[in-house]
């Protein structure tokens, strides 16, 4: 079976955030963008070429900003992706692209809902003022709102947003408000991540001289557990541990990964997995565009082993709240969960952090704060 989801990246943004790793550029360069839409255009001519596409169930835009692109930009990708994986679309179709407060506008969101953009993730990350500033953000609280209204009017109804916390000097006070103020809007589901401090950031330049003043581990412990709690008693259930929707508007996308499942992945540093291999493109553009020109872009790619396959199951299927069906990982794998990893369940059991309910092995409430620490149970040498 061909894989039935799609990741593409748009590797362009206005700046970089202090925190962030992605593989993304600002560029002033309008003929940069045309280049590398030509180029992954390239990309997908050849990768649909030699693993056809039989039905397409989620498409996602990443980035990056993807809302940088303008008008123009923004319809010839569009176009491109019609033109590659139209046919090939399901009718109940999950397109996703991210967005970023400040990019967006009436007309270009008229232009993405028009060309087949059903679902939008904002990338909002906090409603305080100071905190965005101090994140590198580029939008105010107010272009959130607007954002999020000129959505509504060009006829979006499945809008995420992302939050964070455990930032500089952020309390449980400041995320509090934050996530009252988050309720207000008409959004159909959340994604909260704690800030993890990556190499190649400012942050983590700053952290490095002892001048990032992060929360303790036990605020930042409190945050998670207040924002389980609120997201609850708001209505949207918590379904994986760092993503909470509305009934029925769950990230079936973002779920391609957790059941690790296979999809195409296209652009400037995407990581794909098809027909049993993974694989990671190059990252700088100039080394992407050249590659496009001559083949695919691959600078890495490597089979995954049956004993990989199974880590990879289990440590990406106990993020999902609902666990891990053991029926179906006998299916797939040719042994039983508890064959494979019998005593580890079993010890993790009498510890608390693992339960089975319906036949699904899943973290127990208590464990969600310390997954991490389960999934490494699973990993081999």
């Amino acid at each position: 079976m061909a894989p039935q989801s799609v990741y593409i990246h748009i590797p362009f943004c206005t700046n970089k955030c202090y925190y962030c790793d992605f593989n993304s550029f600002v560029t002033n360069n309008p003929q940069l963008i045309w280049d590398y839409l030509d180029a992954l255009e390239k990309e997908m001519e050849l990768t649909f070429a030699k693993w056809p596409v039989q039905q397409v169930k989620t498409i996602f835009v990443g980035g990056g900003t993807p809302t940088f692109l303008d008008q123009a930009q923004m319809r010839r990708f569009l176009e491109m992706v019609e033109k590659h994986l139209g046919r090939y679309a399901a009718p109940e179709l999950e397109f996703s692209m991210e967005a970023n407060p400040g990019t967006t506008d009436k007309e270009k969101l008229r232009l993405m809902r028009e060309l087949g953009v059903n679902r939008l993730s904002f990338g909002v990350q906090s409603f305080d003022e100071s905190l965005l500033k101090r994140l590198g953000r580029i939008h105010d609280v107010g272009q959130v709102y607007q954002s999020i209204d000129n959505a509504v009017a060009a006829g979006f109804d499945n809008l995420t947003i992302d939050l964070m916390f455990g930032l500089p000097d952020q309390t449980e006070e400041i995320f509090r408000d934050t996530l009252q103020k988050a309720f207000q809007l008409p959004t159909t589901h959340f994604s909260a991540y704690s800030l993890k401090v990556e190499e190649n950031t400012l942050f983590h330049t700053l952290y490095q001289k002892d001048q990032l003043p992060l929360p303790s581990e036990e605020t930042e412990l409190n945050m998670y557990l207040l924002l389980i709690e609120e997201m609850e008693r708001h209505g949207y259930h918590q379904y994986e541990i760092s993503n909470f929707a509305k009934p029925g508007f769950e990230s079936r996308h973002n779920k391609t990964y957790w059941l690790n499942e296979e999809y195409y992945g296209l652009g400037a540093g995407a990581h794909g997995y098809v027909d049993h291999e993974r694989h990671v493109n190059a990252g700088p553009l100039a080394i992407y565009l050249q590659m496009c020109r001559e083949g695919l872009p691959r600078v890495e790619q490597f089979a995954v082993s049956p004993k990989e396959a199974m880590e990879d199951h289990m440590i990406m299927g106990l993020r999902l709240r609902e666990g891990i069906d053991a029926e179906q990982f006998s299916r797939r794998f040719g042994k039983t969960i508890m064959e494979e990893y019998g005593r580890i369940i079993e010890e993790e059991v009498a510890k608390g952090m693992l339960e089975w309910s319906d036949g699904r092995l899943r973290l127990t409430r208590t464990a969600l704060p310390l997954g991490n620490e389960v999934f490494a149970r699973f990993l081999g040498d």
